[in-house]
């Protein structure tokens, strides 16, 4: 069913069930109740990213051994655990030595300037993941436009080391509906989202231009694309042999040759946002 207006919505009660940011690209999540809105997204969301030497950015597309890469946010560091190795943390707050160790990096076709993180933290990705690679993160320098192509009023909105947009949102009545149709239901850390919504119908938000969560409003800028990581167990890194849920979104969610779920946003100011906060849709 689609409603011609968002009145309809104003006498729904629309909120967020779940934050989740991803400090390390393609790494596991750190579910939060509350996060602070910054100039790239949610805050520590995609602030560093494992790259080759040469500075090509790596996922769970081409190594899904990153899944099991867990992150938790400390008072001073960023803490980093797999099976098998021993803690490494990083600062926060990178050194003032460390931001002279610049690397160009690239994410897809954007090229942008990063910090190292040192040989240390190299060896320890490079073990884990049996290859040679380098840890980088955002710093003073780093400069990425979100793509020109978006639907929003922000000409000059930045994005971390995320794909293209600083944050993914997707209802759990999309979810829900999937999961009737898949032959067994996923859990939504397949998708890897930044917020979850509840109180609306299944792909609601596929109809909404803007929203707001607290004193923040966001452009819905996009859809998402979705990958062969949505098919990658995030506690095992194991691939799904039969391509779900890629191949169940082909039959219903299919858009200019890829298949969709979620939607892509763009915040139009910094804020706070929390889990059971009101979602409301302005457009």
């Amino acid at each position: 069913m689609i409603y011609a207006n968002v009145a309809f919505y104003h006498a729904m009660t629309l909120t967020v069930t779940d934050l989740y940011i991803y400090p390390i690209k393609s790494c596991r999540g750190i579910r939060r109740s509350v996060a602070e809105l910054d100039a790239w997204g949610l805050q520590y969301d995609r602030n560093w990213m494992v790259v080759t030497p040469a500075g090509k950015f790596l996922t769970q597309r081409d190594v899904p051994r990153l899944a099991l890469i867990d992150t938790a946010i400390e008072s001073e560091h960023l803490c980093v655990q797999s099976p098998n190795q021993s803690a490494l943390r990083l600062p926060l707050v990178p050194p003032v030595a460390s931001v002279k160790k610049g690397l160009t990096v690239e994410v897809w076709r954007d090229r942008c300037q990063a910090i190292d993180q040192g040989d240390e933290a190299a060896a320890w990705f490079s073990q884990f993941l049996a290859m040679d690679c380098r840890l980088v993160r955002i710093g003073e320098a780093y400069n990425r436009p979100v793509q020109s192509s978006h639907k929003s009023n922000q000409p000059s909105a930045q994005v971390s080391f995320a794909d293209a947009y600083p944050l993914l949102l997707i209802s759990d009545a999309s979810l829900a509906d999937l999961n009737q149709r898949l032959p067994q239901p996923l859990p939504m850390n397949r998708f890897r989202p930044n917020l979850v919504i509840t109180g609306c119908e299944p792909y609601a938000e596929d109809r909404w231009q803007q929203i707001r969560v607290d004193q923040t409003i966001f452009d819905v800028a996009k859809p998402c694309q979705r990958c062969v990581i949505t098919t990658t167990d995030q506690q095992t890194a194991i691939r799904d042999a039969a391509k779900e849920p890629l191949k169940t979104l082909a039959t219903y969610r299919r858009l200019k040759g890829g298949v969709i779920f979620g939607q892509n946003l763009i915040h139009t100011n910094p804020g706070k946002i929390s889990v059971g906060s009101a979602v409301e849709v302005l457009s």
